[in-house]
């Protein structure tokens, strides 16, 4: 059978559904207390899920600068397309296990319509070196966040916090290096090789090489180009992912402002809510890309939230609130990614 890119479009989007049928049948709480919790958020879920347009417009972003400065013949695409295929992305990410499993080979797919499949290729790899590359600052940024707080006697700073602290900061550095040595010279071909180790796959990793050995090389060059040669599209798409993860806390701020937790109320209750809130998305997020294996990191997430806001000295009951209203929010996004799938330009 000829797999061509409508059969493909249907597999993905059929794993999503299949997924999220699963997610809907296997929640931690009955369809009675999931429903609670609902009613309990109210409104609230209004700015919790509409936050995330938001999140999703500065992905778009992102990867449009990456895009425009990676492929001569991109001019006509359009911000809306990008911004559809961000969130169809995203979507199958979630749905499959080890994130881009299914988000970046889909986001290959269609970009290939619009532009040569080298340079969409490449500026998909280069997108996806990119949130991550943000992911590692936000965690980075946030050591010296906590110990700001620290130093003003808001959260505690014990000598097992201060561990983890140098874990997380030395484990960033680690990962800038290994990402700046990317950007200058490219990953694909040498992340094929590293493949080709594992037991099981040597054959396949010699044998793709033999195949697309040129034009990988290609992807290489025009993801070195990119640091290189347009270092403004560089640092813009890096800030915007940035701040998207900052837009993202203010899902996390909804929630404890709904339990009344203010952090004594006024601008600065509020402020120091916000601080609260990036550091609680931060070390979820490590905690979930750290085991990011199960599809949807089932129970990692969850696991995540309930540690990091019991960390700043918040109840377990809140952080598992928490967690199951993102993950209601999760399933509604893809489920909006998959109809995203179905509908033509």
């Amino acid at each position: 059978m000829k797999w061509t890119k409508q059969r493909i479009n249907n597999l993905f989007f059929f794993l999503g559904v299949a997924v999220v049928v699963v997610m809907l049948v296997t929640f931690d709480v009955s369809f009675v207390e999931l429903w609670q919790h609902l009613c309990h958020a109210g409104y609230w879920l209004i700015p919790i899920v509409g936050v995330w347009i938001f999140v999703y417009g500065l992905n778009a972003l992102a990867w449009q600068c990456v895009i425009r400065a990676n492929s001569p013949d991109s001019s006509g695409i359009s911000f809306l397309r990008i911004f559809r295929l961000t969130i169809t992305g995203y979507a199958l990410n979630y749905a499959t296990p080890v994130g881009g499993l299914g988000g970046e080979p889909y986001r290959i797919m269609e970009l290939s319509k619009d532009i040569d499949k080298q340079h969409a290729t490449s500026s998909v790899i280069l997108y996806a070196m990119m949130h991550f590359f943000a992911h590692f600052w936000l965690w980075f940024t946030s050591v010296f966040l906590y110990l700001a707080l620290a130093a003003v006697g808001d959260v505690p700073l014990t000598m097992p916090v201060a561990t983890v602290l140098a874990v997380i900061a030395a484990f960033c550095l680690l990962a800038f290096y290994v990402l700046s040595k990317g950007y200058r010279k490219g990953l694909v071909i040498k992340t094929i090789r590293w493949t080709g180790k594992i037991p099981g796959l040597s054959g396949w990793s010699h044998r793709f090489l033999e195949r697309h050995e040129e034009a990988l090389r290609n992807v290489d060059k025009q993801i070195a180009a990119l640091h290189q040669q347009d270092k403004r599209a560089f640092y813009s798409s890096l800030l915007l992912e940035y701040a998207s993860r900052i837009v993202q806390s203010l899902e996390i701020m909804f929630m404890l402002l709904l339990f009344g937790v203010d952090c004594g109320g006024g601008w600065n209750g509020l402020l120091l809510t916000f601080f609260h809130s990036i550091l609680i998305l931060s070390f979820t997020t490590l905690f979930a890309n750290i085991l990011g294996f199960l599809p949807m990191q089932l129970g990692v997430q969850e696991g995540g939230f309930v540690v990091s806001i019991a960390a700043l000295g918040l109840s377990a009951a809140l952080g598992i609130f928490v967690s199951i209203i993102c993950r209601v929010r999760e399933i509604f996004w893809i489920v909006i990614g998959l109809l995203l799938m179905k509908i033509k330009n």
